[in-house]
């Protein structure tokens, strides 16, 4: 590949809408252009990467036993509405009309579709266990869509449905993908974690995604000091409180005429955040519930959300406060609430004896407070945050790092295949509801979280597998000396037989402006070929990492460049 024949058009303004480091290196080098909010176009260069890791992704699948189709990325109303999505899905599901005026919508996730081809497709037990996958484009209408393609409203996707008789083949098949990922995302070169999550909009049984390790990154994750136990926030858990204390002081009020946050109140007693009690109040369909965390913990709302009846609950308003407690919030508590008020205790509040709280009086808090004495044991659940330093179940500690999701893999179960009654034979000549996994690689995220975990001041640092080309060559003076031109073009042609993806840089562009380009598109090996060092037998040879460069003769520079 000769640069002058190639289209690469690098910039050295930092765009004023780009915010994360991958968004401002994609657009200054060239790989991507943006055509509207959350759309962008691939330049030649942006698909060489975007292709490297697709081809990755696909050998891997490959190797682990799926088979590879292509489904529509239109897909009808009809579809969506047997799986009840239609409506369930939301904002994010871009609903459009034909000619005809049938409704349609652009595929964000393609359970629908595979669930609809393996019905058609699949009718024995025999034809089992199967896993289909494809790399296609999706649509989700984010509402804010930002740092470039990261959170675009289009994107590369690759997403894998499997198809089982019973429940142990889909386990079985579910660690499959979890080690097929593992290595699509080792040989791709990031550091990345596999953590427990929440299901979400997907559903199904169990889910773990994968994240590149990222200062930059949206989500926390959580991992053990003390095995190799990760999660992200949603599904964090820390080690059980242990038993209660028993009760060592009486029951009393205490003046707080200004305090009302649990900080406040500690201050004002003197005594730690760890012994106030936050009563959080929420609306759930059966009605009024305080929901309770320690004074220094925060709730978990999808925690929260899963504790029964209270999947589709919201804060409550201030009059529904004061409807329910008789007090404005600031003093709330669960003593002695009113009839049909529904308490939610964290397991670490469940566990405290002696602690403060509101009660349900402006002014006034209520120290001393006991379970099964001052008010009724309450239902418990673990509903907060899990903080670092908090100890595992494992006995380490916990640890908290960000990081950008790329993968998440889910034991769907039969939410789908009931819903559009997928059902194949068994060895009985019975019907049989089939169980689903379901595997997704966000393949266009990827190149953008490389960038956030591989960069410097100068630009991208690509790990090997994902640089558009391992190595370039460098010509200087190329027209003033035949001599040079042609040693490079040997060299070039050495680097290809010998399987080395490079590319030579004749461009004619002077010395620093060429070495910029090749460090802002984060080559891995540069290789100058000049005059000098052709009378000294030598070619000028750095690494993307390394600080300066050296004189190397042709076997050390393919030596170096080969590993």
């Amino acid at each position: 590949m000769r640069l002058s024949r190639f289209h690469l058009h690098t910039t050295k303004e930092t765009p004023a809408d780009a915010e994360l480091v991958s968004h401002k290196l994609m657009l200054r080098s060239g790989m991507v252009r943006k055509l509207a909010s959350g759309l962008y176009g691939w330049s030649p260069l942006g698909l060489r990467v975007l292709r490297k890791v697709e081809a990755i992704v696909r050998e891997e699948m490959n190797r682990a036993g799926a088979v590879e189709l292509q489904l529509p990325t239109i897909q009808p109303k009809e579809l969506w509405e047997e799986s009840g999505r239609w409506t369930k899905f939301g904002d994010q599901l871009l609903k459009i009309r034909d000619r005809k005026d049938q409704e349609y919508c652009y595929s964000p996730t393609a359970e629908e579709a595979i669930t609809d081809f393996a019905r058609q497709e699949l009718s024995s037990y025999k034809q089992l266990p199967v896993n289909f996958y494809q790399i296609q484009t999706k649509f989700r209408d984010e509402i804010r869509p930002r740092f470039g393609v990261m959170r675009s409203r289009e994107f590369l996707m690759k997403d894998a449905y499997s198809f089982h008789l019973n429940d142990a083949d889909l386990v079985r098949e579910y660690e499959n993908m979890k080690v097929a990922y593992s290595r699509i995302f080792t040989r791709l070169g990031l550091d990345f974690r596999m953590v427990q999550a929440d299901s979400g909009a997907i559903g199904g049984d169990a889910s773990q995604e994968f994240h590149v390790i990222a200062d930059s990154g949206e989500d926390a994750l959580v991992f053990s000091t003390g095995s190799d136990y990760a999660a992200n926030m949603e599904a964090a858990v820390a080690a059980d409180p242990g038993a209660r204390p028993a009760p060592a002081e009486a029951l009393r009020k205490v003046d707080t005429p200004v305090q009302k946050t649990c900080e406040d109140v500690a201050a004002l007693l003197g005594i730690s955040l760890q012994r106030t009690v936050k009563s959080v109040a929420l609306m759930s369909e059966d009605g009024f519930v305080l929901a309770l965390v320690r004074g220094d913990h925060e709730v978990n709302e999808i925690k929260l959300a899963k504790v029964p009846g209270l999947a589709g609950f919201r804060m409550a308003g201030e009059a529904e406060i004061v409807d329910h407690l008789g007090s404005e919030p600031g003093f709330l508590g669960p003593v002695q609430p009113r009839k049909g008020i529904r308490v939610v205790a964290d397991r670490d509040v469940a566990a405290m004896a002696d602690f403060v709280v509101g009660a349900n009086e402006k002014g006034v808090h209520l120290a001393g407070v006991n379970w099964g004495r001052d008010l009724e044991e309450p239902e418990v659940a673990d509903i907060r945050n899990v903080r670092a330093g908090d100890r595992a179940r494992d006995g380490g500690e916990l640890k908290i790092a960000r990081g950008i999701e790329v993968g998440h893999v889910f034991q769907l179960g039969r939410t789908y295949s009931a819903a559009l009654k997928a059902t194949v034979l068994d060895e009985n000549g019975k019907a049989a509801v089939m169980a689903m996994g379901c595997y997704g690689i966000g393949v266009s995220r990827i190149v953008a979280a490389a960038i956030e975990q591989n960069h410097d001041d100068a630009g991208i640092l690509w790990p090997v597998a994902m640089a558009p080309w391992q190595a370039v060559v460098c010509v200087i003076n190329p027209k003033r000396d035949a001599a040079v031109s042609d040693a490079a073009d040997a060299l070039l042609a050495e680097f290809q037989a010998a399987g080395i993806d490079a590319a030579l840089d004749d461009r004619g562009l002077r010395p620093g402006a060429m070495f910029a380009d090749m460090e802002l598109i984060g080559i891995p090996h540069r290789i100058v070929v000049s005059e000098r060092g052709l009378a000294a037998g030598t070619f000028e040879y750095r690494s993307r990492t390394a600080a300066e460069s050296e004189n190397l003769d042709r076997a050390a520079v393919l030596r170096r460049i080969v590993g």
